[in-house]
């Protein structure tokens, strides 16, 4: 029994009950009209704001850029792993935003989360700036401005797009042109974007006295679950045919919670249901930083008037954003509505999701187009032979056992470029060759060790009056990074240091030495210095190509003096980088539609107690995508272009669903969230419970 319910009377009074007595408020002087920019109706505090945004964004997207290829090349993970870590830390950092809007909207605010938490401390700090940012910009505005807040969200995107920009185009040029301890320049790539985050701190705090705070109001998220929970179970309780049926379920809370409390919930319980499909549309826009720059590793990214580094191509995305914002505002959808198109937000979310598939549409033909100019490889039980022949004079080979076939028809001549690499079958997955090797009346006969699924060379070199050969394993196909790898083999009687590059450093041993493999930056190599015990000298190696091997052979003529014999091994990259143009175009203007859309209705629809909580559970779509990436990237086994197919065709599916819960969903009206003076959140102490006065119906 209702222990406040009396007998008398159908209705049912509460009143408010605390143990704490609570000091009047003391008056609120009059405010001032905050300074404008410009005589505009931008808040002067809006320029901090982007800017501060500019800064962070430069510090994330630029750590991001070298990423991928940093767990390739200096870490030496393979592509998947890379791939797995890269989405896990993008998902990490879109996780983390649940916690920061938690803390904004209960304890220190969106101003302190901002300057404390969220630029103090980089990963947990994504998670306080995240959600805080945009929506802390948004409370700028007057609503009166609505207008100008709607294009806010928009010049908001474009400064994270500036920052990306920059960042993308720098950080690889640091990674790549200095060189630290002999190797790639993580350390600088890494360090700039960590000044940034500093500058982006101090930027914020300058305009500290001009920024509009709002006070934290309670633990927003923790009564949004209490709110649930009581409508639920409490509609559990009262199953019976004979309790009148409520219009909506959370109005099962109503004997708890106050009615804005309420109200607040049921909107923004419908537009995170609207976000359940959303996370497919990010797991396809961030493998740009992944999938497609492992792509861009095997394409060639000579453009003629400038020379793009694999991870460089990610430059794209922001730059585009910045032709596709304005665009799209100024133009295309200006155009649409004179044609009398209701082209609503959620209609925007739907075109973008569909370009989204077109891109990976188009990454997938790319990838199949890069698998058709890449050289074989051996299977199981296979290898693939090719023979070096550095005798004086012409060599026959010829394989005993098997078919005992002549490796070429032809002799091979003295430093023949041989056109191709030989297939060979294995009885089992190594296996001892004996080879036949005729030069002029000498018969020679060598036995060689091999394994399945490798490439090797038969080295054939003058050993006084006869010959001998040696076998060498090659590089088994091309650089993951986009890199040129080398290797040397030495003539001379004595050993030779190579200086390639400004820190690498190669020694090969004399008389038919073989080097490592090494790997350096795509460009020419007009004078690469060398030295022996009593000599130095320069060797010209040529231009060295995106994703080639090349072998060079140091001899001594007499004509000529040092010099490099140049041999490919694995050929350059065939395929221009400026392919993967189209698919970054149409990725780039789903984002546009999609994410800065989402952003701007993410915050129209948020009840005014409740922004932070909202955009925290839109960048919470952002790390569900991401981990979707980790799961297909560790577990499909797919081929590439396949895997690219699959992302189009499961994000396609999401379209149409997304499109049906769109079209019965009724967006609702700024002044219908705004709450009214009584929105305040019962205190809750032990079982007593403070509500606001009202008439409760029994």
């Amino acid at each position: 029994m209702n222990p406040f319910q009396k007998n008398e009377s159908k209705e049912t009074l509460f009143s408010p009950v605390s143990t704490e007595e609570v000091p009047p408020r003391p008056p609120s002087p009059p405010k001032k009209p905050p300074p404008k920019i410009c005589g505009s109706n931008y808040p002067l505090s809006i320029a901090f704001i982007v800017v501060n945004e500019f800064c962070e964004r430069f510090s994330y997207y630029g750590m991001k850029a070298v990423l991928t290829l940093y767990f390739l090349y200096f870490l030496h993970w393979n592509e998947d792993t890379s791939t797995s870590i890269y989405h896990a830390f993008s998902s990490l950092c879109y996780f983390t935003p649940i916690l920061g809007a938690a803390i904004a909207d209960s304890w220190l605010g969106k101003f302190k989360v901002l300057s404390l938490v969220g630029l103090s401390l980089i990963a947990l700090g994504t998670g306080g700036i995240k959600p805080c940012v945009a929506a802390f910009g948004g409370d700028q505005f007057e609503e009166k401005h609505a207008d100008e807040r709607t294009r806010y969200f928009s010049v908001f995107y474009l400064s994270i797009n500036a920052g990306s920009l920059i960042s993308t185009f720098v950080t690889p040029m640091l990674r790549g042109d200095v060189q630290c301890f002999g190797e790639d320049c993580y350390a600088l790539a890494f360090g700039v974007p960590g000044l940034l985050m500093v500058i982006a701190l101090v930027v914020f705090a300058m305009g500290s006295k001009m920024y509009k705070k709002p006070p934290p109001e309670g633990n927003i998220v923790a009564q949004v679950f209490k709110c649930v929970w009581f409508a639920l179970s409490n509609r559990f309780k009262n199953r019976s045919e004979d309790i009148p049926k409520r219009q909506h379920w959370l109005d099962w809370a109503a004997e708890k919670y106050p009615k804005q409390l309420i109200t607040d919930v049921k909107a923004l319980t419908r537009v995170l249901f609207l976000y359940i499909p959303l996370p497919m549309f990010w797991a396809l826009l961030d493998q740009q930083g992944s999938r497609w720059t492992l792509q861009a590793t095997k394409m060639n990214g000579n453009l003629g008037f400038f020379v793009l580094q694999p991870d460089q191509m990610q430059v794209l995305n922001p730059f585009l954003v910045l032709v596709f914002i304005p665009l799209f505002d100024l133009v295309i959808y200006r155009l649409i509505s004179k044609c009398g198109i209701n082209f609503s937000s959620l209609r925007k979310m739907a075109v973008g999701m569909i370009l989204a598939c077109l891109a990976f549409a188009v990454a997938a033909a790319v990838e199949i187009k890069i698998n058709g100019m890449a050289p074989p490889q051996p299977g199981p039980q296979e290898i693939f032979l090719q023979v070096l022949n550095l005798a004086n004079d012409e060599v026959k080979v010829t394989v005993l056992g098997n078919e005992n076939n002549s490796l070429l028809v032809e002799s091979i001549k003295s430093f023949q470029k041989t056109p191709h690499y030989s297939k060979l079958h294995l009885k089992t997955k190594s296996q001892d060759f004996h080879f036949h090797l005729k030069y002029h009346n000498l018969s020679v006969y060598a036995e060689h060790s091999v394994e399945e699924k490798n490439w090797y060379s038969l080295i054939i070199r003058e050993d006084g009056k006869s010959i001998s050969s040696m076998m060498v394993k090659d590089v088994e196909g091309k650089t993951t990074n986009g890199m040129t790898a080398v290797r040397f083999i030495n003539t001379l009687h004595k050993d030779v240091n190579i200086s390639v590059g400004t820190d690498i450093s190669l020694n090969v041993v004399e008389d038919y030495g073989v080097s490592a493999y090494r790997t350096v930056q795509r460009g020419e190599y007009p004078a690469v210095h060398c030295k022996t015990e009593d000599k130095d000298f320069s060797l010209n190696l040529g231009l060295l190509d995106f994703g080639a091997a090349y072998l060079f052979v140091i001899t001594n003529s007499t004509s000529q003096g040092l010099q490099a014999w140049k041999m490919e091994d694995i050929p350059a990259n065939k395929m221009s980088i400026a392919w993967q143009l189209p698919q970054y175009a149409l990725v780039t203007a789903g984002e546009v539609m999609f994410s800065v859309t989402g952003l701007e209705f993410s915050y129209s629809q948020a009840p005014s107690s409740m922004k932070s909580v909202l955009q925290a559970a839109w960048l919470l779509t952002v790390a569900v995508g991401n981990i979707i990436v980790l799961v297909v990237a560790q577990f499909s086994g797919l081929v590439q272009w396949a895997e690219f197919i699959l992302f189009s065709c499961l994000l396609l599916v999401v379209c149409l669903i997304f499109s049906i819960m769109g079209y019965y969903y009724v967006p609702v009206k700024p002044e219908n969230i705004q709450g009214p003076a009584d929105k305040q959140i019962p205190h809750i102490q032990g079982d007593m419970i403070n509500l606001e006065t009202k008439k409760t119906k029994l």
